[in-house]
């Protein structure tokens, strides 16, 4: 029997409210995002008993609806569902866990009146917008190929117009490397300081990135290079999450033990079926030559506890953590991960068994080299 006490705390509820969007992002790793399969409301409450009745419920969780656009349903759903959710908290919440929603959208579809939602269920919302227009759009097109980059500008207006905050996801592709300037200029001139940036990843049904090459890993160590002196030139005022999370490593002294990716029921995965998951979040709608998918039961029939003992589980387990025990090993940047992404090292490796991946280069190694070496410059520690 394993020892569930290794699992947890949940952190993180991904629930796909439509596996449909409205976008044909060429860079996308969902399989199914032309088909219009819809979260069922009938399904709220078993999610909710499921996760409460579970020994894996710590201080607070995020419940993000993601895995498709959110969007792309009347906002009546919503109406119901996080009524329904705050029903819930009161009725099965017995440890005063505090529940917080979130929605990644790609902003096209927001309106005033999904503006009044969010404030009114304090929903904290992402946007995933690739900077200015010739970027943006080179990638994010509808399924007629026209940029949307307008619309998207849109929607963040009425978000700003109406006072909800929200942050930016920008996936970062070889068309950004030589444009730190104007990204920066960009997000500056339009109010937008609260940045993450993702990279062009091998995974899914996207098998192929424009970031998987040597002249690619120079570029974008000076395209971070020249980010990071634009921050500093505009005294912090732009947050850009990848130097926020290592600054606030380093500066604290801790290091991260294992990731949440690989800790079993930190991330819970629903899809618009019940069907559940946990590691990655874009593990849950793939399947594999060698797994099968990644569904491990439905919220209507299997408890999140009981799929533990099963041997796909296990199996999955014992492989993602033989990889986190091989990056604890042999990479001197574990304390900065974790251990990594098991969806990025299955598909960049072929294999959960694995450490390094390209993901880990430009998500962990770049940036905290960069990191560390401009602390070092900032205290005067620099070798001549």
């Amino acid at each position: 029997m394993l020892d569930l006490s290794n699992f947890g705390p949940l952190d993180l509820v991904i629930l796909q409210t439509t596996s449909f969007c409205n976008l044909d992002c060429d860079y996308c790793y969902l399989p199914d995002r032309h088909l219009k399969h819809q979260f069922s409301l009938d399904r709220i409450e078993p999610v909710f008993r499921r996760i409460f009745e579970s020994p894996f419920v710590g201080d607070r969780f995020t419940v993000c609806w993601h895995a498709g656009e959110p969007l792309a349903v009347p906002i009546s759903f919503y109406e119901t569902a996080l009524s329904q959710i705050a029903e819930l908290d009161k009725t099965l919440n017995k440890t005063e866990c505090e529940i917080a929603q979130s929605v990644q959208t790609n902003a096209t579809l927001i309106t005033p009146e999904w503006c009044d939602l969010f404030k009114r269920y304090n929903v904290q919302v992402g946007v995933s917008l690739d900077g200015p227009d010739f970027i943006h759009d080179a990638h994010r097109k509808t399924r007629t190929g026209l940029g949307t980059h307008h619309s998207t500008m849109r929607g963040i207006r009425h978000l700003q117009e109406q006072d909800v905050p929200f942050n930016i996801i920008t996936v970062i592709t070889e068309d950004s490397l030589d444009h730190a300037d104007e990204l920066f200029a960009f997000f500056m001139d339009n109010g937008l300081t609260d940045v993450g940036f993702n990279i062009e990843e091998l995974e899914g049904v996207h098998q192929s990135s424009s970031l998987a090459n040597g002249d690619a890993r120079r570029r974008y160590k000076a395209f971070i290079r020249r980010f990071w002196a634009l921050t500093a030139q505009s005294g912090g005022e732009l947050k850009l999450r990848e130097f926020e999370r290592i600054c606030n490593l380093i500066y604290s002294g801790d290091r991260i033990p294992r990731s949440g990716l690989t800790t079993p029921f930190v991330i819970l995965n629903v899809d618009h079926q019940g069907n559940f998951s946990t590691f990655d979040p874009e593990l849950l709608a793939i399947k594999t030559a060698e797994y099968g998918d990644f569904i491990l039961g439905n919220i209507l029939t299997d408890s999140l506890e009981s799929v533990c003992q099963s041997e796909k589980f296990q199996r999955i387990y014992a492989d993602i953590t033989a990889g986190v025990e091989l990056c604890q090993q042999t990479c001197q940047y574990y304390g900065i991960c974790g251990g990594g992404s098991a969806s990025n090292k299955y598909w960049e490796n072929k294999t959960f068994r694995s450490s390094q991946t390209m993901a880990c280069q430009y998500y962990e190694q770049m940036v905290t080299d960069l990191v560390v070496e401009r602390l070092e410059e900032s205290l005067g520690l620099t070798h001549v």
